[in-house]
C-alpha cells in the first residue's frame, strides 16, 4: 500500500474558502435577513442611548437651581429602556444563530460523511483515521463556533460602526475628522497581522490532525504496546507530537492576542485627541458639554467594534484554516463514475477470469505482473504465497476497490468495469482477517448484509458458523448488545460472527481473506465443512497461510512477488515438488 500522507498543506485559497462558507450560510438567507434586521434594530436602540445621555447631561449642566430633574429622569428612563430592549433582542439573535450554526454544522458533517462513502479505498490507505476524524469533528466544530458567535458580532459591529460614525458627524464633523485619523492605523495593522497569523492557524489545525491520528493508532494498538512494554516510548512520542501541537497553538495565539490590545491602544489615542480638540471647541462655544459626552460615548461605540473585530479575526483565521481542511476532503477525487450504460450484474453465475492483469498501488511500482486465473462457477479457488506476494491485492481488484492497470477481469464473460460497482460488489460476500462489528445487538450484526433477514435465517447462519451455542449462553441471547468494536467478546467470536454474516448474505461469490485465522483448528475444520455445504455452487476465493486448510480446493494459485509461479490442485502441486511443495513442507518442519 502507498505510505500514508500525514503532511497537510497550508491554506492557499482563503477567498475561495470564504465563498464556500458563504454558500453554506446562504441556505438560511431568509433567517439571516431576519437576524440582520434584528441586529439593526438592536444597534439602533443602543445608539440612541448616548444621545439620551447627552440630553440628560445638558439638562443637569443648566446650573445650580436650574436643573430640570423631570427631564433628566425622562431621558435616563428612555436610555435604560433602549439598552434593555437592545439586550433582549441581542439574546434572541444569539439563540437564532446557535440554531443556524448547528444546522450548518450538521449539513457540513453530512456532506463530509457522504463524501467519505464515495471515496476510493486508496484514500483511507493513505490517510490516518484520526486525521479524518479530526476534520469531521474538531474542524467543523471550529467553523460552527465561529458562525454562531463571530458572524453575529461582525453584523453587529458593522451596524454599530456605521451608525456611530453617522451620529458623530451629526454632532461635530470636526471631531469626527479626528477619529478618522486613527482608522487607517488600525486597518493597516490588522491587515499586516493577518498575513502573519493565518499560516500559523493553518499549522495549528494540521498539528491537531496529526495528534489525533497518532492517538487513534496508539489506542487501537494498546494491547501490543503493553505486550512489548513500549509505554514509555509511546509516551515520549506523544509528548513530542503534543508539544508540536501546543507550540503551534501558542504561536498562533501569541500574535493573535496582541491584536486586540494594540488596536485598543490606537483607539485610546483617538480618545485622547478627542479630549484635546473637544475642549478647544467647548471653550470656543462650538459644542456643548452634553454633545462632548455623547460624542465620547459614540466614539467608544465606534472604536469598540473595531477592537472586537480585531479580536475575532483570530477566530476567523482559525475557522478559515479548519474550513479549508474540510473542503480539502470534500474536493478529494472520488471513485471514477461507472461507465456509460454500465449494466447491473444480475443472475450471477460466478465465472471469473483474470487475463494478463498488471497492477501497482503507485506508478512505476507494479505489484502484479501479467496475472491470469480461471475460476469456474461453484469452484473453490485458493490463493497462497508468502507475505507480500500480492494475495490481498488480487481481492482488492476482484472487488474493484482498485482498477487494473493492464489486462482485464471478466465476470460471467464481461469486463467487470462494464458493471456498476454497487452491483458487482453486491455479488460478493466477504470475510476479512480484520473483523468488523458495530455497536448493536448480535442479531443486527449477523443480519447486517441482508435487509429484512428473519430470526430463523440468522439462527441457521449462526449454527452453521458454530457460534449459536455461545450466543445462547449470553444474558440476552441474540439481543445481547455488542460494545463498540466488539470489546465484550473475543476476537475469535467476532470472526465467527462475521462468518455467519457472510453465510447469511445471498451472494453467488465468496471471498475469505484468512477468515478463520482467529479460531482454533477444530472449529476451523467444522466451519470449513459447513461452509462448503452452504456455499455449494458458489464461487469461492480463499486466501490462506495455513496450507493444510485448503487441501480440498478445486484450484490453487501460488503467487510470489506478483507472479503466478504455480497453479493446480493440492495433489498435482505436491507431486511437482516445486514452490508450493517447499511452502507446504516448511509449515511442518
Amino acid at each position: 500500500m502507498a505510505a500514508r500522507d500525514t503532511v497537510r498543506k497550508k491554506p492557499k485559497d482563503t477567498k475561495g474558502t470564504f465563498k464556500r462558507l458563504i454558500a453554506y450560510i446562504g441556505h438560511y438567507k431568509w433567517i439571516l435577513m431576519v437576524v440582520f434586521a434584528l441586529c439593526f434594530t438592536s444597534n439602533f436602540l443602543a445608539l440612541l442611548g448616548p444621545s439620551m445621555a447627552g440630553a440628560a447631561i445638558n439638562e443637569a449642566a443648566a446650573g445650580a437651581g436650574k436643573v430640570n430633574f423631570d427631564k433628566v429622569y425622562y431621558y435616563a428612563g428612555r436610555m435604560l429602556l433602549c439598552y434593555v430592549l437592545s439586550s433582549l433582542i441581542t439574546v434572541c439573535i444569539n439563540i437564532i444563530m446557535m440554531y443556524v450554526s448547528r444546522w450548518i454544522a450538521r449539513g457540513m458533517r453530512k456532506d463530509v460523511f457522504d463524501k467519505l462513502m464515495r471515496l476510493p479505498v486508496g484514500y483511507f490507505d493513505r490517510n490516518q483515521a484520526g486525521d479524518i476524524i479530526s476534520r469531521v469533528s474538531y474542524d467543523i466544530d471550529v467553523v460552527s463556533t465561529c458562525l454562531a458567535t463571530d458572524v453575529v458580532q461582525i453584523l453587529t459591529s458593522l451596524v454599530t460602526v456605521v451608525g456611530s460614525f453617522a451620529m458623530m458627524l451629526y454632532i461635530s464633523p470636526a471631531l469626527a475628522a479626528v477619529v478618522v485619523i486613527t482608522i487607517p492605523c488600525a486597518v493597516i495593522y490588522v491587515t499586516k497581522m493577518r498575513s502573519i497569523t493565518q499560516p500559523r492557524f493553518a499549522k495549528r489545525s494540521k498539528n491537531y490532525g496529526i495528534m489525533n491520528g497518532f492517538v487513534e493508532e496508539m489506542f487501537s494498538g494498546q494491547k501490543t504496546i503493553m505486550a512489548y512494554a513500549y509505554e514509555n516510548r509511546v509516551a515520549e512520542n506523544f509528548d513530542r507530537i503534543n508539544g508540536d501541537a501546543a507550540d503551534a497553538y501558542y504561536n498562533a495565539d501569541y500574535y493573535g492576542i496582541t491584536m486586540g490590545p494594540t488596536v485598543n491602544s490606537i483607539n485610546n489615542l483617538g480618545l485622547s485627541l478627542i479630549a484635546v480638540f473637544g475642549s478647544f471647541l467647548y471653550m470656543g462655544g462650538r459644542i456643548s458639554l452634553g454633545q462632548i459626552s455623547s460624542f465620547v460615548l459614540y466614539s467608544r461605540k465606534f472604536s469598540g467594534p473595531i477592537n472586537e473585530i480585531a479580536n475575532i479575526t483570530n477566530e476567523l483565521y482559525s475557522a478559515l484554516a479548519a474550513a479549508e481542511r474540510v473542503f480539502g476532503l470534500l474536493d478529494e477525487e472520488e471513485e471514477p463514475v461507472d461507465r456509460e450504460q454500465a449494466a447491473e450484474l444480475a443472475d450471477v453465475q460466478g465465472n471469473v477470469r483474470l487475463r494478463n492483469v498488471s497492477f501497482g498501488y503507485e506508478k512505476n511500482k507494479t505489484i502484479l505482473h501479467n496475472l491470469s486465473l480461471n475460476a469456474d462457477a461453484g469452484k473453490l479457488v485458493a490463493i497462497v504465497g508468502p507475505t507480500g506476494a500480492g494475495k490481498t491485492t488480487i481481492i482488492n481488484l476482484l472487488m474493484r476497490f482498485y482498477d487494473v492497470d493492464a489486462g482485464n477481469i471478466l465476470v460471467d464473460g464481461r469486463d467487470n468495469r462494464d458493471y456498476t460497482r454497487r452491483s458487482l460488489r453486491g455479488a460478493y460476500a466477504m470475510v476479512l482477517q480484520e473483523t468488523w462489528v458495530f455497536r448493536g445487538t448480535i442479531f443486527e450484526n449477523i443480519a447486517y448484509g441482508k435487509e429484512g433477514a428473519s430470526r430463523k435465517e440468522v439462527v441457521a447462519a449462526a449454527k452453521a458458523a458454530h457460534i449459536h451455542s455461545f450466543i445462547m449462553r449470553l444474558p440476552h441471547g441474540y439481543e445481547t448488545v455488542i460494545s463498540e468494536d466488539g470489546g465484550n467478546i473475543s476476537k475469535g467470536q467476532k470472526q465467527l460472527l462475521t462468518i455467519a454474516r457472510a453465510m447469511l448474505y445471498d451472494a453467488r461469490m465468496l471471498i475469505l481473506d484468512e477468515a478463520t485465522s482467529n479460531v482454533d483448528t477444530s472449529t476451523e475444520r467444522r466451519i470449513q465443512k459447513a461452509m462448503r455445504e452452504l456455499m455449494k455452487d458458489k464461487t469461492c476465493f480463499v486466501i490462506a497461510h495455513r496450507l493444510s486448510t485448503i487441501q480440498n480446493a478445486d484450484h490453487i494459485l501460488v503467487v510470489d512477488h506478483g507472479d503466478v509461479v504455480e497453479q493446480g490442485n493440492h495433489e498435482s502441486l505436491m507431486e511437482r515438488k516445486g514452490f508450493y511443495y517447499r511452502l507446504y513442507a516448511s509449515q511442518f518442519e
